[in-house]
């Protein structure tokens, strides 16, 4: 039989997917959740706490839990971490920071961050893998605001964007990307365990918070091999766009 804080769990997972509570917000009290499928606190505490180990939603002490993803298939339409992602299909994620220094922002960088150029900003180089096999290569940089509570991240953290939820309560709720393809120079072909010129699939990316605040900008890189992205559209909602030559950048 089917423990009750189980059953609860599954109906919030469905009301994620629906879309009841979208990416980004936040769940009803315990109060009112214990009060609408009658049942304890601690019965709702149980199903909460699931949905948490799963990726699905962040919990923070003494702050309402938010919605991070849903269990739907990877897609542009919906942000989601390359950890939320690995677990949504019963994949482990891992991580090992390569390189991480501050460096004075560029124009490139002040222009996607809205940092003043010259401005310390962090710049981290991540190899991430899925069940210990590499398959992405991250060059991140972050804005100096947030780039102090990522230094206090261990080098080995499977989930950024989580552990950052954590320890600030900040949630990435926005992100622009452009995706094309490169050859594997020297540097990515060691990492990712890949012949030189071999193609990337690379997904350049600006993510910001609810309120649009540049958090970060990135440039990463997955082998073709392993990796493969969907993208959900419609007659009314088209989450792709394609640029061709110089504006493609």
């Amino acid at each position: 039989m089917t423990a009750r804080h189980e059953e609860i769990a599954e109906e919030l997972r469905r009301a994620i997917d629906r879309e009841e509570y979208a990416v980004g917000s936040r769940l009803l009290p315990e109060t009112e959740l214990a009060a609408r499928y009658g049942v304890s606190r601690g019965t709702v505490r149980q199903a909460i706490a699931a949905l948490t180990s799963e990726g699905l939603i962040g919990s923070r002490q003494g702050a309402r839990r938010v919605v991070l993803a849903s269990r739907r298939n990877q897609s542009f339409a919906e942000l989601r971490s390359f950890a939320q992602w690995a677990r949504a299909m019963g994949r482990t994620a891992t991580g090992r920071v390569v390189s991480s220094e501050y460096r004075p922002a560029t124009a490139q960088d002040s222009a996607r961050l809205q940092a003043p150029i010259g401005v310390p900003v962090l710049h981290v180089l991540r190899l991430r893998g899925l069940d210990g096999e590499p398959v992405l290569l991250e060059r991140t940089v972050y804005a100096d605001w947030i780039a102090p509570a990522v230094e206090r991240i261990e080098a080995d953290c499977p989930s950024v964007t989580q552990r950052l939820f954590a320890d600030t309560g900040l949630v990435f709720a926005y992100g622009e990307h452009l995706i094309d393809a490169v050859a594997a120079g020297a540097q990515d072909a060691e990492l990712l365990g890949v012949r030189r010129t071999s193609p990337l699939l690379r997904v350049r990316r600006v993510t910001t918070t609810r309120e649009g605040r540049p958090v970060e900008w990135s440039d990463d890189r997955y082998r073709s091999d392993a990796v493969s992205f969907s993208v959900h559209n419609s007659i009314g909602n088209n989450p792709l766009a394609r640029q061709t030559g110089p504006g493609a950048t």
